[in-house]
């Protein structure tokens, strides 16, 4: 083992001249930070030393301590090789609440995108017989998903009885409603929906803003790319997902839109009270809580379920716009390999100093990874795993991994490349107009509301997503069965 000071600024503090945090590295891509001051478990963080957050700028590391000192925590704060600094949590932040021992449920821990999230759609497709028609599969993409900031959808709901469904449902309303098909919710987790939603405990203005965006894309980091299968790692993993060389995919990463930001806005505001009547000290405000066994608690995670459903049934309704343009133009359908999502805080049994316990984890910019055998999988993936879904930035490769049998921090891994550059910094370093020529030059077909939108997303501004990948499967959290690379783009 070896000791490594590594300065970043404090977050309570703010000392301008920074502090010393030792990083103990246990392992090339596993670091430890041993508990000091009010941390009640240690920090674990799963990086190599490159993939280290910077310590200019990027508070992610004192976040991972800041995290440790929630009520109830076990194990480990634990971030993922794509950690960067988020709101409360970072970004790629795993932390664990022991329900029945006074763990607690933190907003910061999920954030404003609930349920952000991406699925695979695969085709009977290969390259060559794509490439003909890109353009036009490209074309027709463009013009029927909804994407932006403002309203529109695929699905124009009935009113906000039918909403309802949607938040108590999610992708499942949907299918019986004839979007889909009973094997996507099979390929969904969780069948597609959390039965634990409360769609009474969304508030008003929730509701009105999610009333008109189910099936939209979004903007920010959202996309929709169509993606041809560059590398098989594993043959007989892949053979069992229905994944093959030269494979055309499409891959959708969008999440719960404005709906599901307005729930966290609402809910951080009644945690805020919470915590001084539950008597709760956090080091920092946006870490606010209350216990998982608390009127304050139970309802985030109802109205955070609800809002989940929201953002799977947007997926499955993005699902169908993508099959419709693919069958329009080139004449054939997809199957939904799997969809996952990312941001949730999700009560599982887990063993915990040789004893199962119920704990709240939550996930910010993390994935499930569970194991072959784990109860909640399939029946036609039980014997091999769950697909873990890793996006990488725009105009570079994305992975299809497998939850490991031994994977750590509860059975997680990462969700993407990481940002390494704010959207503000990175609209500063790069024009938009000459991102969308460079990406027209090796092939890759972009179409974007904006050449804003573009450079803000720019890959230079992401960690190398081979980087984060290599470093999630060497410490054991999740196994490479495929590498994608984009050959269309389609961004809001």
């Amino acid at each position: 083992m070896r000791r490594v000071d590594c300065p970043w600024i404090d977050g309570a503090a703010r000392d301008e001249a920074g502090v010393m945090v030792e990083l103990v590295e246990e392992s090339p891509c596993r670091w430890r930070i041993d508990r000091t001051g009010d941390m009640r478990v240690p920090g674990v963080v799963f990086a190599t030393r490159e993939l280290l957050p910077e310590a200019a700028g990027d508070r992610a590391l004192d976040q991972v301590v800041n995290v440790a000192s929630l009520p109830g925590i076990v194990g480990a704060s634990f971030a993922m090789p794509d950690v960067h600094w988020g709101y409360g949590f970072p970004i790629g932040g795993v932390a664990a609440t022991d329900v029945e021992r006074g763990g607690v449920v933190s907003p910061g821990g999920v954030g404003f995108d609930i349920s952000c999230g991406v699925r695979l759609l695969v085709s009977p497709l290969d390259r060559p017989k794509l490439d003909p028609r890109l353009p036009d599969v490209m074309n027709e993409l463009g013009r029927v998903v909804p994407r932006g900031l403002g309203s529109g959808g695929v699905w124009e709901l009935g009113g906000e009885a039918e909403l309802r469904r949607v938040l108590a449902e999610g992708a499942a309303y949907a299918v019986e409603r004839g979007f889909g098909t009973a094997r996507d919710l099979e390929r969904c987790e969780g069948g597609g929906a959390l039965l634990s939603a409360d769609p009474d405990a969304v508030g008003q203005r929730a509701l009105d803003r999610g009333l008109h965006q189910v099936g939209s894309l979004g903007a920010g980091n959202h996309f929709l790319e169509v993606q041809v299968v560059d590398r098989v790692f594993d043959d007989g993993v892949a053979g069992e997902l229905g994944l093959r060389a030269d494979q055309v995919c499409v891959m959708i990463h969008s999440g719960s839109r404005g709906l599901g930001h307005q729930v966290c806005t609402d809910q951080l505001e009644v945690m805020e009270r919470a915590m001084r009547r539950h008597g709760i000290e956090v080091p920092d405000r946006q870490l606010a809580c209350a216990p998982v066994r608390s009127s304050e608690g139970e309802r985030y995670l109802g109205a955070m379920a609800a809002a989940a459903n929201y953002g799977r049934a947007n997926r499955q309704l993005l699902s169908v716009a993508v099959r419709r343009a693919f069958a329009a133009v080139v004449g054939t359908d997809l199957e939904l390999l799997y969809d996952v999502s990312h941001n949730l805080a999700q009560l599982e049994q887990h063993h915990v100093d040789g004893a199962r316990r119920l704990l709240c984890v939550h996930r910010k910019g993390a994935t499930r990874a569970f194991p072959p055998g784990h109860p909640e999988l399939p029946s036609d993936l039980a014997a091999v795993g769950q697909p873990v879904l890793v996006p990488g930035s725009m105009g570079t490769a994305s992975y299809v991994l497998m939850g490991a049998a031994d994977g750590d921090a509860f059975h997680s891994a990462c969700h993407g490349a990481g940002r390494t550059m704010s959207r503000t910094a990175a609209r500063k370093r790069i024009r938009g107009a000459e991102l969308r020529r460079q990406l027209a030059g090796v092939g890759i077909e972009v179409r974007a509301a904006s050449n804003r939108g573009l450079a803000e997303e720019a890959p230079s501004a992401y960690k190398d997503v081979d980087a984060v990948v290599r470093t999630v499967e060497e410490a054991g959290l999740a196994r490479r069965v495929a590498r994608l690379v984009p050959v269309g783009v389609v961004k809001g």
